[in-house]
């Protein structure tokens, strides 16, 4: 085997010298770093109203400049996809997953559990809210909806409510609530919207002050210490 000389002998190389803006650079905007979503969640039992909630308020907060996205927990088992489909047929065959997309949207089916929340949040990066449907035991911050003829008390940890929408009256219901609790009218979509816009604004305020006292890394996930959970928690917080 006959060796090039020039691989023996390669050509010194002289790294650019660095300039005075790479040896100081600028320091780091906290506005401009993403921490990632803020998680809020909207529960109350079954048939409550939780969905019907979350789409009216979706658009106020989308006025409001907040990208929103949802996560919902099924409590029973669901058909992803469309019956007769190629990625249909492609599951049914065995695979452990499958992914759709086109130039405007793109859907990914992962057979098995998740690990936690958290992971399936992280699908939404570019998101500023996430809603999540359910998640009545959680510690997510949350609006608990309680209706007339299907519920008349809470069931969710008091210490995370942000506030109780209803159509009771405050003297028919069966809780008795702190008086850091608002209790507000299950119609009143505008000021709903607008304590899940306050509280977003606080999350994001107390993360970036964490952010600036470690010296601008951004944590992992990106949330606060109140919206945190363990897969190992996750199911026993729905």
């Amino acid at each position: 085997m006959t060796i090039n000389p020039e691989l023996m002998n390669p050509e010194p190389i002289h790294p650019e010298p660095m300039s005075r803006e790479s040896m100081n650079p600028e320091p780091m905007n906290l506005e401009q770093v993403n921490p990632g979503p803020v998680m809020i969640a909207v529960s109350g039992v079954k048939n409550s109203g939780k969905t019907t909630l979350i789409t009216r308020l979706i658009p106020i907060l989308h006025s409001r400049g907040l990208k929103v996205a949802t996560i919902k927990h099924d409590g029973h088992d669901f058909e992803p996809d469309i019956p007769g489909t190629d990625s249909d047929r492609h599951r049914r065959a065995g695979a452990c997953g499958t992914a759709v997309f086109s130039a405007n949207r793109w859907m990914v089916v992962h057979e098995g559990p998740p690990d936690d929340v958290e992971a399936i949040a992280r699908c939404f990066p570019e998101a500023d809210l996430i809603l999540l449907e359910g998640f009545k035991y959680s510690p997510y911050p949350k609006i608990e909806v309680i209706r007339r003829g299907n519920s008349a008390g809470s069931v969710c940890d008091p210490g995370s409510l942000l506030a109780v929408v209803t159509d009771l009256g405050e003297e028919e219901l069966q809780s008795t609530l702190p008086e850091s609790v608002q209790i507000l009218d299950l119609n009143d979509i505008e000021r709903i919207a607008g304590i899940i816009y306050d509280a977003w604004q606080k999350m994001r305020k107390a993360e970036a002050g964490e952010r600036h006292g470690r010296g601008n890394q951004s944590p992992a996930g990106g949330r606060a210490e109140w919206g945190s959970s363990s897969g190992s928690e996750s199911a026993e917080m729905l």
